[in-house]
């Protein structure tokens, strides 16, 4: 069957980024929680949010479930403030929070054109694990990418992570496709691999460093390769059929 949609991965896929929950630097975030009546130093902020971030990985951990952004917001404010936060305060604490994250994200160049190309031969879409549903739209509306996408699927909309079978069903579904008319390509072997691979789908790797073992053929540098791959698996598979 000829595989019609390519669904990737995001982060460490199509963007470069940090995932660090700490490193990227946070001086307005900490100050809305002094404004807000936090007694702590930026250093135990710091400690804090590390703390509960981890809780919350622990326990999706067990499962795959995905927790959001305003579950751990909420969290950290009913530590670190006086008195329970409400709706409002836990909002700009995600909106401040997420903002100094994705200094951590950087945009590719070239993967405009990229998309281009890939776009004229498949349909695509965006499968990712995130913990805010607005994030990775976000991000590809200031690459100027979002409408080459028929579909952006995320963790915490669908209520669980890759590599839960849930989220690709999710997403083959909206898209109305069967897993065999699908490739996937991400970076991490669990989520991007070795999940989509047990769905049905066609998987590819991005592994550089070769640490996954992996077939040869489905091992990407990057997500720059893929477009050879993909013709080098076409001619592959018209040879094999005369």
């Amino acid at each position: 069957m000829r595989r019609t949609h390519i669904l990737f991965d995001f982060f460490g896929t199509l963007v470069d980024y940090s995932p660090s929950r700490t490193e990227q630097g946070y001086d307005s975030t900490y100050a809305l929680l002094r404004e807000l009546g936090a007694a702590l130093t930026y250093e135990e902020f710091l400690d804090a949010w590390a703390r509960v971030s981890a809780g919350f990985d622990r326990l999706s951990d067990l499962d795959d479930h995905e927790f959001s952004m305003a579950e751990a917001g909420t969290e950290l404010l009913g530590q670190v403030l006086p008195r329970e936060p409400g709706p409002a305060e836990v909002e700009e604490f995600v909106t401040r929070y997420v903002g100094e994250w994705s200094a951590g994200v950087h945009y590719l160049p070239g993967l405009k054109e990229l998309v281009g190309e890939l776009s004229g031969e498949h349909r695509l879409a965006v499968v990712t694990n995130t913990h805010l549903a607005t994030l990775v739209p976000g991000h590809l509306t200031a690459m100027g990418l979002l409408e080459a996408f028929d579909a952006v699927v995320t963790s915490v909309e669908v209520g669980w992570r890759k590599p839960h079978p849930a989220i690709y069903a999710t997403a083959l579904d909206l898209l109305g496709i069967e897993a065999s008319a699908a490739v996937f390509v991400g970076d991490t072997y669990g989520p991007d691999f070795e999940g989509p691979e047990r769905c049905g789908m066609e998987a590819y790797l991005i592994d550089p460093h070769r640490r996954a073992a992996v077939p040869e053929e489905r091992r990407l540098g990057s997500v720059f390769d893929l477009p050879e791959r993909l013709r080098t698996r076409s001619g592959a598979r018209g040879v094999a059929g005369r």
